[in-house]
């Protein structure tokens, strides 16, 4: 019997290095593999995860939800055959929804010999705030389907900043263990023992009502922005009347906060109401490339820090990419607004680059990586 862990959690909450730290101590004597679904056509994680030694598949072809559902029960199907895991690690994409990934499980587990041993979602201390309010329908339902919750950059912050935190996701899921721990004072063991013994056991029915609507990706969201700048904050305006929306971006430190005042009903700031009805790329955009540009590394680095443009790139909520430098090394980084990882790593087969966010501007963001 293969134990099955789902690790999920939002737009660069840290479910990467999450899995990384549990591969580094936690499943020794074990057979693992894992299963990566991130958005978008160019798949970036499993680069960054090819140093572990871990047999990775990875599904790119949008999320996990009723339209993906069978690409993925065959994709865990074919991986359970082939290779008779002792465990199978699942990292769904960001902007999935954790309760369409658990029924699926479920659905597996009717036919293959596994067993869903712990599910567990990343959130960002600093962002849990911005993200419950903004976009609510896939960052609310990842909490609400987790038995634990894992606080990341909990050393980057205060005290009352993650007491802050933990009311809020008490108010979405009251039973759920949530470690607050910055994760360099924890054993991987330690982490999986939380994540595989919580202090209750989710079942179906108590998930998220799943969603049964026609499921049309219509991209027609017309958008006007309006944007106020002012030196001591960084605030920015979008007035809308239900087609049109307010984003206010308020920095408070370590908390990258967007207020987004809009129609009632809405909360991911797309001046429509889409309260458990809407799939991943009706609300969010990807932009993905692969070339073989070779960059030169303060360019890079200096296009990196420009993402924070929205009004000149679009909302950014995540990028990432691996990419070769002109002196041979290759620079893989990780973007989230307020937060850049730059760091050196292994080659890939190609550069890769991936964008993921709201209102993106394609031609702007191609041009400023030249690509």
């Amino acid at each position: 019997m293969a134990k099955i862990n789902i690790i999920s959690g939002f737009l660069g909450a840290g479910k990467t290095t999450l899995i990384k730290k549990l591969l580094d101590g936690a499943f020794e004597g074990e057979k693992v593999v894992l299963l990566e679904n991130e958005y978008g056509e160019v798949g970036i994680d499993g680069g960054f995860m090819k140093d572990t030694g871990v047999q990775i598949t990875e599904l790119n072809s949008g999320c996990i939800c009723c339209t993906l559902v069978g690409d993925f029960t065959v994709a865990l199907g074919e991986l359970i055959d082939q290779y008779n895991p002792d465990r199978i690690l699942i990292e769904p994409s960001g902007v999935g929804k954790l309760s369409d990934i658990r029924r699926v499980v479920d659905d597996v587990a009717k036919t293959h010999p596994v067993e869903l041993a712990g599910c567990a979602t990343v959130a960002d201390v600093g962002k849990c705030k911005m993200y419950a309010r903004n976009f609510g329908e896939f960052f609310i339902d990842q909490i609400e389907s987790a038995e634990t919750i894992i606080l990341s950059r909990t050393q980057m912050t205060t005290e009352p900043k993650i007491e802050q935190c933990v009311a809020l996701l008490r108010e979405h899921n009251a039973k759920a263990r949530i470690i607050t721990t910055p994760w360099d004072q924890l054993e991987p063991k330690q982490m999986l023992e939380t994540i595989e013994h919580p202090t209750f056991l989710l079942t179906l029915e108590d998930l998220p009502e799943a969603d049964h609507h026609d499921h049309e990706h219509h991209h027609d969201h017309d958008h006007e922005h309006h944007h106020d700048h002012d030196h001591d904050e960084h605030e920015h305006h979008h007035e809308h009347d239900h087609d049109e929306h307010e984003h206010h971006h308020d920095h408070d430190h370590d908390e990258h906060e967007h207020d987004h005042e809009h129609g009632e009903g809405c909360s991911c700031g797309c001046g429509h109401d889409h309260h458990g009805h809407h799939h991943a790329d009706e609300i969010f955009e990807n932009i993905g490339v692969e070339t073989p540009k070779k960059f030169d590394e303060a360019a890079l680095r200096e296009a990196i820090g420009q993402l924070e443009e929205f009004d000149i790139y679009g909302d950014v909520l995540r990028a990432k990419g691996i990419l070769p430098l002109t002196d041979g090394r290759w620079l893989h980084f990780d973007y989230v607004p307020d937060e850049v990882d730059i760091r050196y790593g292994s080659a890939d087969y190609t550069g890769r680059l991936c964008v993921i966010g709201c209102n993106l501007k394609e031609d702007a963001l191609k041009a400023l990586f030249g690509v």
